[in-house]
């Protein structure tokens, strides 16, 4: 049985990797391509895996504002990694600013899941509530990557799911 990670721990070790990503999706050395496929199935799972386990736990200890707001940079971060899904050539003009856009938007989202989930997580859970929740974080994030959520039928699907008909 693997042991119980802290919810805490795991979501800070998939910002880490989001960022490694970027660097080498900005980096001609680097397979850009398997970057920015392994990037989409994290960034899906990591935001499917919150909205599962994490944000009911904490976002009663949240405002309707910021609730509000990081349903939206989610919505906005899946619209900015489809059109970069959907670039053609890798280091081309538009692959470049699509990038540049990923790279804020996602920037964005650690900043403000860093500075209030997480915050949040450390001083109102206990260390069992935060193991359980990271088990739960981890399960659904793996279930999530093994079918390959990152896909871009999958992010196209996603999008368009939110857009009003």
């Amino acid at each position: 049985m693997t042991p119980p990670q802290d919810v805490v721990e795991v979501v800070l070790s998939d910002h880490r990797m989001m960022e490694d990503l970027l660097r080498r999706m900005r980096s001609i050395e680097s397979d850009r391509q398997a970057a920015l496929n392994d990037f989409a199935h994290l960034m899906i799972a990591h935001g499917e895996a919150d909205a599962a386990s994490v944000h009911p736990v904490l976002m009663p200890f949240e405002d309707t504002d910021a609730v509000d707001h990081i349903e939206a940079a989610h919505r906005e971060a899946l619209k900015v990694l489809l059109a970069l899904l959907e670039v053609r050539e890798i280091g081309s003009l538009e692959w470049d600013w699509r990038l540049k856009q990923l790279a804020s938007v996602t920037a964005r989202h650690i900043d403000e899941e860093e500075r209030t989930l997480i915050n949040r997580a450390c001083e109102s859970l206990s260390q069992g509530s935060r193991a359980e929740l990271g088990a739960a974080f981890v399960r659904t994030r793996a279930d999530l990557l093994g079918a390959r959520c990152g896909s871009v039928v999958n992010v196209h699907r996603m999008v368009h799911a939110d857009a009003p008909a």
